[in-house]
This record gives structure tokens, C-alpha cells and sequence, in this order.
């Protein structure tokens, strides 16, 4: 069955769960429900989506597996081999999906300085290599944010939209053209896709951005449940997980401070499990929650401003006003599940 909910288009991970405008409603891939083992290997089975073999594998003891550093993902970048065919505009030469992505970013970066006062905090746990950037959606702008402000050395991705033809609108024309869309559909074989997509985003070195609560929400100094797409997708592919605060953004003001804060990385490595995941996106939530814990809401700027922060935002059903009524839990009533990964200490990761 499909529910509808609310989201926004990029950077929501995909699911079988679609939102009532056609974008993913959450971040949620559910966990292994069984494993077989045939003549050519093993598969997951991951809800309604089947990863089939012949990807890079997942580590198979989680007590001895090797805590993840980046050059095993770096490594496979440099040959991606069949992988590369997943990456969204994969049949482009390299050097024309980099030269697209650069052209996109600096024009997003031009006019982001320009029409607002964006800030980069904790350039420090930049990670050099792919990893999963796990972000609290206040907005529309939020992607538009980290793209202005991410290094450039580095593409940066985003899940969304839920599209089978991304060619088909102006709107998709220009996220395809650029690159920074990973598009899926709720089509099972698309859904496989779009997991073997985040895999070559990985592969390629590449970044992905996921809003782990699967929607936008009102609220500064709030957050909304995570979704378990984020943790699952870093556990796959052992990269590690980046918390990031974004502050500002619930109201589009000219010229308004927009700042977005990158937390610790979270290590990853054994292989992913129900239980793993479960205690990694509580980890990943109770981190983003301290990150978030002293913003405050703005007021309201004036009726300009909130038109053009609103055209934008689906609030769906009653709108702001009843988004506004709309909480995330106190973090005493997110159980921490004993830890059962490497603690991300430092110098674990190359710092960019």
C-alpha cells in the first residue's frame, strides 16, 4: 500500500512509502528479513528491496570486522567497474558529470551568499571519503544550503525524487542535468536501482546527503524520529555517518544567518542487522538532537518573506499551522541501545 505523507524532494532517501506530491515520505529501508546462500554467493533480502550479489560485499563477521577507513572506498573508485553504470549520469564521461556539477554548485553558491548569510561550523569532521551526511529538514532551502557550502573537491549527492523519467519537467530536467539527484521509484526493480546507486555513490567517492526524518517540520531546537534508510545504507557500505545541524532555514529571510554545523562521524563496520541499525539510527538521532538542542524559533519576518519561504514547502494537509502542532521526541523517550560499533575517536577518520 502507498500512504501519503509529507516531504520534500531532495535528499529524502527512498521507500515504498511515497509522498502525496510524488517524493519520498522517509528515509526508511527495512532490515534483513532473511538470507540464503546459492551457488553464486549469498543475497540480503531487505524488505522489498533485494541486493543482489555481485556488489561489493558487507563484512560477514561483525566481531572481527576491521573498523572503516576510507581507502577500501576510495580504492574502488579509482576502477568502478560495472558500478559506474549506477551513478546518475553514469554514461557520461567523468570529466562532463564533474564540469556539470561544478557549474551547478558555483551558481548555487553565487546566489546563496548573495540572498543569505551562509556558515559552515566543523569543517574538521569533514570525512575524506564517501560517508552518509545525515541532516534535520526544517526546509526547501536546506539542500540548497549544504550545496553552497560543501567543499567542491567532493560531489554531493541527495535521494529524490521519486521519478521514473526524470527527463519529463523542467524541474527534473535541471536535477538530472546536474547530477545531484539520486532519483527512484517505488517500482521494486527501481528500488533495487536506487540502492545500487547509493552503493556507486559510495564507490565513486561521492558524498550522499539523506534528511533522516524523512520530512520537513516546523520546529528549530526540534527533531523529528530518524528513519533507519540512513543507518542501513552506511552499514552496507562501511562508511560513517555525519550529523548535520542546519539552523536558519525555517523562514527564507534576505539576508538571514543560515548556518550548517557537522557533528562527530559515527564509524560503522559490522555488517548490517536489524538490531545494528536500530542502534545506530538511535545513535545518529541522539547526536543530531544535542546538535539542534539550543536553537530557538525565529519570529516571523514579513509577508513576503513567508510567501516565498512556504511556495516551496509542503506542509501537506492544514498546512504551517498544523505542521506547527507537529513534535519530535525528548530525548529521554529515544532509548540508547547498548553500542555495539567502534566509537568514532580521533584521527579515525582522514580529516579533509
Amino acid at each position: 500500500m502507498i500512504h501519503h505523507t509529507n516531504t520534500l524532494p531532495l535528499g529524502v532517501l527512498p521507500t515504498v512509502t511515497i509522498g502525496r506530491n510524488g517524493w519520498p515520505s522517509c528515509a526508511s529501508i527495512r532490515m534483513v528479513v532473511s538470507r540464503r546462500r546459492e551457488a553464486s554467493g549469498e543475497a540480503e533480502f531487505v524488505n522489498a528491496v533485494r541486493v543482489e550479489p555481485g556488489e561489493p560485499p558487507v563484512a560477514s563477521n561483525a566481531a572481527t570486522a576491521p573498523a572503516p577507513t576510507t581507502s577500501a572506498p576510495l580504492a574502488r573508485a579509482r576502477s568502478l567497474g560495472s558500478s559506474e553504470r549506477y551513478l546518475v549520469l553514469g554514461e557520461l564521461p567523468g570529466w562532463r558529470r564533474r564540469l556539470r556539477y561544478r557549474l551547478t554548485q558555483q551558481f548555487v553558491r553565487l546566489y546563496g551568499h548573495l540572498l543569505f548569510r551562509l556558515r559552515l561550523e566543523g569543517r574538521e569532521h569533514l570525512v575524506d571519503g564517501p560517508a552518509v551526511y545525515c541532516f534535520n529538514h526544517l526546509g526547501w532551502l536546506d539542500p540548497l544550503a549544504m550545496l553552497a557550502v560543501f567543499p567542491p573537491s567532493r560531489q554531493l549527492y541527495f535521494y529524490g525524487p521519486n521519478e521514473e523519467d526524470m527527463r519529463r519537467g523542467a524541474k527534473n530536467r535541471l536535477m538530472w542535468w546536474s547530477g545531484i539527484a539520486v532519483p527512484f521509484s517505488s517500482d521494486r526493480d527501481a528500488l533495487i536501482t536506487s540502492v545500487r546507486r547509493a552503493q556507486a555513490v559510495f564507490d565513486s567517492g561521492g558524498l550522499l546527503a539523506i534528511s533522516g526524518e524523512g520530512r520537513i517540520h516546523v520546529h528549530e531546537g526540534d527533531l523529528l524520529p530518524l528513519q533507519e534508510g540512513p543507518a542501513y545504507l552506511a552499514l552496507r557500505a562501511r562508511v560513517p555517518i555525519v550529523p548535520v545541524a542546519i539552523t536558519g532555514t525555517s523562514w527564507a529571510r534576505f539576508r538571514g544567518a543560515i548556518r550548517i554545523r557537522l557533528g562527530e562521524p559515527i564509524a560503522t563496520g559490522p555488517r548490517p542487522t536489524r538490531e545494528l541499525v536500530a542502534a545506530y539510527t538511535a545513535r545518529t538521532w541522539h547526536a543530531l538532537r544535542a546538535m539542534v538542542a539550543e536553537d530557538r524559533d525565529a519570529a516571523p519576518p514579513g509577508a513576503i518573506a513567508r510567501w516565498f519561504t512556504d511556495l516551496f514547502n509542503d506542509w501537506g494537509p492544514g498546512g504551517r499551522p498544523a505542521a506547527n502542532e507537529v513534535r519530535g521526541p525528548r530525548p529521554e523517550d529515544v532509548p540508547l541501545p547498548p553500542w555495539p560499533g567502534p566509537s568514532a575517536r580521533a584521527g579515525e577518520f582522514p580529516r579533509r
